[in-house]
């Protein structure tokens, strides 16, 4: 059985610069001190915001200061847990850092309130001058949202719990990337294949048969063995999520997290409603793999099964050519600054070790690189996994670069859009110029394995979600057998008659996504890869001069705006289904694409 190696034995140049951030362990343990005591700074301005436009100035200063450091010192000890879980240092520093967090949000808690107490005339007069300016979109946002926004002592509790209720998603994270164990993976000659977490992909998506049977066998025998502890964690988020909607004043969780950052209801259930109406596409997927494979029946897991033999080899040096190639049309600097992220600054944690979490994500501050966090193998899905990625990191270098700290976080229904744009672009290139047949097929492979996930998992985990929350919104009784049994069910609408599922295994599904206890993140993975191909469409059609500088002022507003309307600005109107519709023409043309090739 080849070995997974030890974080210790990958390359440096494979691994993120955490030393840009801090030198040492004791270099954070000493700004974790700074920061506790920096706290203390806060308690002055109690009761005090109302006083002058002066004083109100020097508290956003204030705050933003030690936002910039509290938020830095809890990505460090995070990120470098998610590439090294074996790691028992980090393991304490993360809870360290996870309480100095939580006592921040209680001691600041008594801002909005504050602002919120006064005359709206005297805010509005205030925002006028110089010092206050700036913040206009903040307090018209937190005007928008006063009735939702509670008194300063239950902001402080709020505040405070955010720690302990920050441990729900924890618990889950440390049975899934340090405790849980899968047996190996077998070939077709019996000899086994180490599963953990970092090779998983790899082994789904090999061409022996055998080996994909029994690594998404095993994965979810090991889901399954532990389902009732994922579901004992995942519900007490919906619950702590139910709760907290409630008392903010919400009709529903779904509102609560979409009100905030001002998107209508109405963008979920169109996303659902037009999802629905296409999984007939889907299902003709399935039956088209299937004959592309040559199989009688096809079962979920040869649905990462490769449609050639021939998939490229690259190095992470040529993955970093070729999705620069692709996204020249966005300019010169946007391309020379990822080159100099991946190549020279080391953004990008890639290595494959041990204790290192599943997929991938990207992680930074406004005062750090914007890192990322993959593991990398050298084929086109992990050249287009670090394209998403960089879609994301891009968008914080460009956010950060052009807006103050109170607006340099964007929301998460933009956020997907710049990660599946920058797919897109380097999609598009790769087909217009790549003829041959087994780069093509490899290439369909990558799209559909990225549309797979983004426009069918995700579509059915927020399906899922909904039902859960709605159940637990009405006071109904939720067990793990009806977490399995609801997932089973909507995969099964999606399968039809098409796929030969395995029911049990598929419906522990929803254990497996870390993605669910941010609640309703997932939809908007749909979303976001909707707008990346109605905006990257207009680019690629060369009749739009003016197009890619909207895309770049998107990518530079940040939270300066609310995300329906900067996408608009952009070109595109997610209140409609219009955009959703487009991407699934998309899939379609790949589907016609390998029903051709085949």
């Amino acid at each position: 059985m080849p070995a997974v190696p030890a974080r210790e034995e990958v390359p440096v140049e494979s691994t993120w610069n955490h030393e840009s951030v801090f030198p040492s362990f004791d270099a954070w343990r000493d700004e974790y001190q700074a920061n506790a005591a920096a706290l203390n700074e806060i308690e002055p301005f109690k009761g005090a915001l109302s006083e002058s436009p002066e004083r109100l100035a020097a508290w956003f200063g204030l705050h933003a200061s030690v936002s910039r450091r509290i938020y830095t010192l809890f990505m460090y000890p995070v990120m470098w847990q998610a590439c090294d879980g074996n790691n028992e240092a980090i393991k304490g520093m993360v809870g360290q850092a996870q309480g100095l967090l939580g006592q921040f949000l209680s001691s600041a808690s008594f801002a909005e309130p504050e602002l919120l107490a006064m005359a709206e005339e005297t805010l509005q007069t205030w925002l006028a001058s110089d010092e206050l300016k700036l913040y206009r979109h903040y307090i018209d946002d937190l005007l928008r949202k006063k009735k939702h926004v509670l008194s300063a002592e239950v902001e402080s509790v709020l505040g405070l719990l955010s720690d302990p209720l920050s441990r729900i998603e924890s618990i889950r994270s440390a049975l899934n990337d340090m405790d849980l164990t899968f047996g190996p993976a077998e070939d077709s000659d019996g000899a086994p294949q180490p599963l953990v977490q970092s090779t998983r992909d790899k082994l789904l998506a090999d061409a022996d048969r055998q080996i994909r049977e029994s690594a998404w066998k095993n994965y979810a025998d090991s889901y399954l063995q532990y389902q009732n502890t994922f579901a004992s964690a995942y519900l007490a988020s919906v619950k702590s999520n139910v709760t907290l909607a409630r008392l903010r004043g919400y009709d529903s969780v779904l509102q609560a997290k979409l009100s905030p950052n001002n998107i209508p209801v109405e963008v979920f259930h169109n996303l659902i409603d037009t999802y629905m109406q296409q999984i007939p596409t889907w299902r003709r997927y399935w039956d088209v793999r299937r004959r592309a494979l040559g199989y009688e029946t096809i079962h979920p897991w040869d649905i990462w099964a490769p449609l050639t033999d021939n998939d490229p080899q690259l190095s992470f040096p040529d993955a970093v050519d070729m999705i620069a190639q692709g996204m020249a049309p966005l300019g010169r600097d946007y391309v020379e600054t990822m080159r100099r992220g991946c190549l020279d600054e080391r953004w990008v944690d890639y290595a494959i070790n041990e204790g290192k979490s599943e997929g991938a994500f990207s992680f930074g501050t406004y005062d750090s690189h914007p890192f990322i966090m993959m593991s990398f193998d050298g084929n086109l899905s992990s050249m287009s996994t670090l394209a998403h990625e960089l879609g994301h990191s891009m968008h914080s270098h460009y956010t950060r670069a052009h807006q103050p700290f109170i607006y340099s976080h964007y929301s998460m229904f933009a956020a997907e859009v710049a990660s599946n744009f920058n797919q897109a672009m380097v999609r598009a290139h790769l087909f217009a110029r790549r003829n041959d047949r087994n780069f093509q097929l490899a290439l369909i492979q990558e799209a559909m394995d990225n549309i797979h996930r983004y426009f069918f998992i995700m579509p059915t985990l927020a399906r899922f979600e909904f039902e859960v929350h709605s159940r637990m919104e009405k006071d109904e009784p939720l067990t793990p057998a009806m977490l399995n049994e609801i997932m089973a069910g909507f995969y099964a609408e999606g399968y039809g008659e098409t796929m030969t599922d395995d029911p049990r295994r598929t419906g522990i599904t929803w254990a497996q996504f870390g993605h669910l206890y941010e609640a309703y993140y997932t939809f908007q993975y749909a979303t976001g890869i909707s707008a990346a191909h109605a905006l990257a469409n207009a680019i690629l059609a060369g009749d739009d001069a003016e197009a890619v500088g909207r895309y770049r002022a998107f990518l530079r507003a940040g939270g300066s705006d609310y995300a329906i309307p900067a996408l608009k600005a952009a070109g595109v109107d997610m209140t409609t289904p219009l955009a959703v519709e487009e991407t699934f023409k998309v899939l379609e043309g790949l589907v016609d694409r390998l029903e051709r090739l085949i």
